[in-house]
């Protein structure tokens, strides 16, 4: 390896390469195997990240290093220069020990932290505006009249309630003496006594109505003192709030991205029409738009990328050191849709139609459902950009019988699936589902050994809106996902498990398995959350419900096939 007189391209040695022939297309970003150039590329970076020792940032692999633990994503690009040499880029995702400078790797598309930047700037003046915000909501007389206005509210309610509870006796008191004296005094007489009481009832009103304006005037005055300083409050984080609007903006349309034709898009562009309407925070920040910006405004030609994750693992996601993984889609996706215009990529195998076509194996059927054994690869409803699926296999077998989806399983998992044939067994079946009363069991190969034997694993999940249809574990906002694990058979660096899903999350047993708080092994073959195989091997096995017509249990199994 070599590299240029810019720091910034490494070419490769030639006696490494001859044997590798170049790839026919440009790498799909969103689910590839790497190139044997990338990981060339990428063993060659991964060393250099190990041995340099001027990097200030702490990835997490050394209990020594002190700062915050940050793991990163970085990315390899293999280019050829316009002499038709072989070479490739580095990058990181985000900014790499505080800042955007460093030789080895390309810059980023809009360098926001330069010297006297209209950022650096305007975020002089955002931070000087949360200086007087913190300052005002710090303030000693600002705390204390807070304090005051709660008590005194707090007093005046307990005054005024005691007040009202002595004009209720009062008023039982008048009743007492209307009651008594009404059977002893001539009319004339009562009428001199209850003149005299409604008096007394009027004085009683009078002195709530004087009690109650009292406490109104005194906490409206704190309330006003209060209000003074609110309003600052609130006046200041409007103004924040226009500001950093738009500063976004700006920064947003300095964020211009090339493709190899050299037409160029800002982000907001970019983003104007898609769910979002506008670029998500760090979007442009990745490191596998930073490699083709700067390829292309460069003269190279980009062959093959790759990108992998350094350091420890974030607690909400699924990543491992050193390996690979596939960009992003909701921050990256709609950027390298225009970056890559043009340029002939690998097929998307999430497009890809399954090689068997012949249909589905059936478990069990009878009038009111149907069992099948769903093979890995096929979905099981049709999807946007595929049709082929349970649903329209089962369609063709039962001619004139709507097949009614009740449940549904990854497509790169197999097993035991049941489908109603009539709205009564749809809804039956269903509310069984709802109610956590159906029984499932699955069997999964998992990437390594584990010397948890049995147990549970409670860990909440939430979807990745930024990269879907990844699932992140989040205890704040994730939702309550428990499964229950049981080891059957243990291979060398493989461990056979069975898996009863308590819960029903959305790649609820991928992530228990694969997160570093579960089992810390992802399955065998899960692309998403560890590494690509010929299949995913997980399995839905075994099948318990209550049948629909004759109230009696039924239960399926289906053998796992590995």
């Amino acid at each position: 390896m070599r590299e240029n007189s810019q720091g910034k391209i490494s070419y490769f040695l030639d006696e490494s390469i001859n044997e590798i022939a170049l790839p026919e297309r440009f790498t799909f970003p969103f689910y590839y195997e790497p190139h044997p150039l990338t990981k060339i590329a990428a063993a060659e970076l991964q060393h250099y990240l190990e041995t340099q020792t001027h990097l200030d940032h702490n990835f997490g692999l050394s209990a020594d290093t002190e700062g915050l633990v940050i793991g990163k994503m970085f990315g390899v690009l293999v280019v050829q220069d316009t002499e038709g040499k072989l070479g490739y880029l580095s990058a990181f995702s985000g900014k790499l020990a505080g800042t955007n400078d460093h030789p080895k790797f390309v810059p980023p598309v809009f360098d926001m932290l330069v010297e006297n930047s209209f950022f650096l700037k305007e975020i002089e003046i955002i931070n000087a505006i949360n200086s007087r915000l913190e300052e005002i909501e710090s303030n000693k007389t600002y705390l204390q009249l807070k304090v005051d206005l709660e008590n005194l509210s707090a007093q005046s309610l307990q005054e005024i309630a005691a007040f009202r509870e002595q004009l209720k006796n009062n008023k039982e008191q008048r009743k007492q003496v209307r009651e008594i004296q009404k059977g002893k005094l001539s009319k004339q007489e009562y009428d001199a006594v209850e003149a005299d009481l409604i008096k007394l009832s009027l004085h009683d009103k009078h002195q709530l109505n004087v009690l109650t304006n009292k406490w109104t005037h005194i906490i409206a005055e704190v309330q006003t003192r209060v209000d003074q300083f609110e309003s600052d409050i609130e006046f200041l984080k409007n103004e924040r709030k226009e500001k950093s609007a738009a500063l976004q903006l700006q920064l947003f349309e300095q964020y211009v991205f090339l493709n190899k034709d050299g037409k160029s898009k800002s982000l907001q562009e970019i983003f104007s029409h898609t769910a979002f309407g506008k670029p998500p925070g760090g979007a442009g920040e990745c490191a596998t738009p930073k490699l083709l910006q700067f390829a292309f405004a460069n003269g190279y030609k980009p062959i093959a990328m790759a990108e992998f994750w350094w350091g420890a693992a974030p607690k909400s996601e699924i990543r491992k050191h050193k390996q690979f993984y596939p960009a992003c889609t909701g921050k990256c996706k709609p950027i390298l849709a225009h970056m890559l215009e043009g340029i002939p990529v690998d097929e998307n195998p999430f497009l890809r139609i399954p090689d068997d076509k012949r249909g589905l194996e059936i478990v069990y059927e009878d009038e009111s459902l149907v069992v099948v054994n769903k093979p890995a690869g096929l979905l099981s409803v049709p999807g946007k950009e595929i049709s082929e699926s349970v649903y329209t296999r089962l369609k063709d077998v039962l001619g004139d019988t709507e097949p009614l989806i009740i449940h549904r399983l990854d497509m790169d998992t197999s097993g035991l699936l049941v489908v109603a044939k009539t709205q009564e067994a749809h809804k039956h079946i269903q509310k069984q589902f709802m109610q956590g009363r159906v029984r499932k069991r699955y069997r999964a190969l998992l990437s390594k050994e584990t010397d948890q034997l049995e147990g549970e694993i409670s860990l909440p999940l939430t979807a990745d809106i930024y990269n879907r249809p990844r699932q992140l574990v989040c205890f704040a906002t994730g939702k309550k996902s428990v499964t229950r694990y049981k080891v059957i058979k243990t291979y060398d660096a493989m461990t056979k498990v069975d898996f009863w899903p308590l819960t029903g999350r959305t790649h609820q047993l991928r992530m228990h398995s694969a997160h570093e708080l579960g089992l810390n092994a992802p399955i065998v073959g899960d692309d998403l959350y560890g590494t690509v195989a010929k299949r995913m091997y997980l399995h839905a096995a075994h099948l318990e419900f209550t049948h629909p017509t004759t109230k009696e249990k039924v239960s399926f199994e289906a053998e796992e096939g590995f």
